[in-house]
């Protein structure tokens, strides 16, 4: 309900212009599309052309979901930072795609892949208290990047190869749900990974949810397959969810990240690399990655 009035005349003149400005999903190359459930992703299952797939470093794009005031830091020394290093070493170390020798200063606005409940201008979920916990979905798109970007990829691939794997560290917003027939409540973070949540949780309120987001792009700056895995959910108290409040993620739950395993994984492996290499694996075709 946040200067509902305003920004209720800033949505119309915004939806008139949004075909024409970079970000919007119109010929974005995958049509947004909507969950109930993991795994999430949309586009192209073999998006491969032939050629190799390469990739740019994966990047943290602080106040995707929000003010970036409000999610943690991402500058040098930052546990976002450290997590990212780590993340691009890993990346590298799966030698499922070559990283893109820049040579020029990247340029533009890159595609943009967002998921998570669909927010309103005020960036609310727009269902928030309105159907059954059951029913909400959430929502995965990817913005059109400026023709200056597409400009720059095209200088920065050579001719071996016509697509990219651009892969982003960010925050959203999920909805937890009841567990069966229980009392027990869990976020679905991604494939074959959920995480209980107290039975005090709201159903009403989203729980924020750090993710990594990827698509592979073609050359025309067109995604031809876009996803999502979450990583991990920052809990919201009963009391702080009737208020209509949400707990911040932290730059400790990052650090915290950093070194959680999946428990129910053979060999214990890092909650984040088991998320990555799904995505990367998905995100190319290469789905044996997710059973490593």
């Amino acid at each position: 309900m946040r200067f509902q009035i305003l920004l209720s005349s800033i949505v119309l003149v915004a939806a008139t212009a949004a075909c024409a400005t970079a970000g919007a999903t119109y010929q974005s190359g995958v049509a947004p599309k909507t969950f109930d459930r993991p795994p999430f992703y949309a586009g192209n299952a073999t998006p491969s052309t032939g050629s190799p797939v390469v990739h740019l470093a994966i990047r943290y794009q602080r106040g995707a979901e929000q003010a970036p005031l409000f999610e943690p830091k991402g500058d040098a020394g930052s546990a976002a930072a450290a997590l990212v290093a780590e993340m691009n070493a890993f990346l590298d170390s799966l030698a499922v795609s070559k990283r893109v020798a820049i040579s020029t200063t990247e340029a533009g606005t890159p595609p943009d892949v967002r998921f998570g409940c669909p927010v309103d201008a005020a960036g609310d979920c727009t269902d928030e208290g309105e159907v059954q916990g059951d029913n909400r979905r959430l929502e995965l798109s990817v913005g059109r990047p400026s023709e200056e970007w597409i400009t720059w990829l095209g200088g920065a691939l050579d001719a071996s190869t016509d697509q990219a794997l651009l892969i982003s560290l960010e925050l959203g917003q999920y909805w937890p749900r009841q567990k069966g027939l229980t009392l027990s409540k869990e976020v679905r973070l991604g494939t074959n990974y959920s995480v209980s949540v107290p039975w005090l949780t709201s159903l009403e309120q989203p729980v924020a949810v750090v993710q990594l987001t990827g698509a592979v792009v073609g050359r025309d700056g067109k995604a031809v397959r876009i996803g999502a895995e979450g990583m991990m959910a920052k809990r919201t108290n009963i009391g702080l969810s009737a208020l209509g409040a949400q707990m911040l993620v932290s730059n400790d739950d990052i650090e915290k990240l950093r070194s959680a395993r999946r428990e129910d994984l053979p060999g214990q492996p890092l909650v984040w690399q088991v998320a990555l290499r799904t995505l990367v694996g998905q995100l190319t075709g290469r789905t044996d990655l997710a059973a490593r």
